[in-house]
């Protein structure tokens, strides 16, 4: 847990792209009713080198990094911050920055989460931040790995076989992350094992919880259908 916001921070990461982070997080956050979704897209001005007409969010560039948060400023139909709010989020954060902008961006959001957890889509917040547990999701068809992903490799607490076919693509997968110098010991999941993923999760978290003083109250969270959030359990 992140003791200083009370928070448990989820990372959802990606060997490369269009690997299916989004429609994990989403799966993932009908697990954990009631927690909270971070959505960062990185905006560029004309200085590196791509035309700021095509950059969708340039316009909303600033000095500081933009952090929009609550249904209105941040639900539009089928995009992925629309797709949190249609999987149960209890509020989602969408940050919009530069390079240089994404750490304190990162943190703004998180400064502004109530719910027990928050799921945060990407590898590069890893830089920035400790996550309480890292998935990273893989597709089976695309056996490479990505800057950032290899950045996130020490983090990653399970791995997420999309679009697989069986054990043998699985196991491709894991020869392939072990030549990457992923550790040893971390559990492999394919895509009809969202639930017992979610079951992992729970469960590790509760482990790394056991020494806290109210590890009780994140037992029950945990434990319960609806965890709305620790702010609530602990305050009452």
């Amino acid at each position: 847990m992140n003791h200083n916001r009370g928070t448990f921070i989820i990372g959802i990461g990606g060997l490369t792209s269009e690997v299916g982070k989004t429609t994990l997080l989403c799966k993932l956050l009908e697990a954990f009713p009631g927690w909270e979704a971070i959505k960062t897209t990185r905006g560029h001005y004309r200085s590196c080198g791509k035309d700021p007409h095509t950059c969708c969010v340039s316009d909303l560039l600033s000095e500081e990094p933009v952090v929009y948060s609550g249904r209105q400023p941040t639900y539009v139909a089928a995009k992925d911050t629309g797709r949190y709010w249609d999987a149960g989020a209890g509020n989602v954060h969408w940050v919009i920055a530069t390079d240089e902008q994404v750490e304190a961006g990162i943190h703004e959001a998180l400064d502004r989460v109530t719910a027990a957890g928050v799921f945060v889509e990407g590898n590069s917040f890893t830089e920035f931040v400790k996550p309480d547990f890292f998935v990273m999701v893989t597709d089976s068809e695309m056996l490479k790995i990505k800057r950032t992903a290899r950045r996130a490799l020490s983090h990653v607490g399970a791995v997420y076989v999309s679009h697989s076919s069986g054990a043998s693509d699985t196991e491709s997968i894991r020869k392939f992350l072990r030549d990457c110098d992923l550790r040893e010991g971390v559990e492999f999941f394919e895509d009809d094992q969202v639930a017992s993923l979610a079951d992992y999760i729970r469960a590790t978290l509760l482990s790394d919880s056991a020494n806290t003083d109210n590890h009780s109250s994140i037992r029950n969270i945990l434990d319960s259908p609806d965890n709305k959030g620790l702010t609530q359990a602990s305050s009452g």
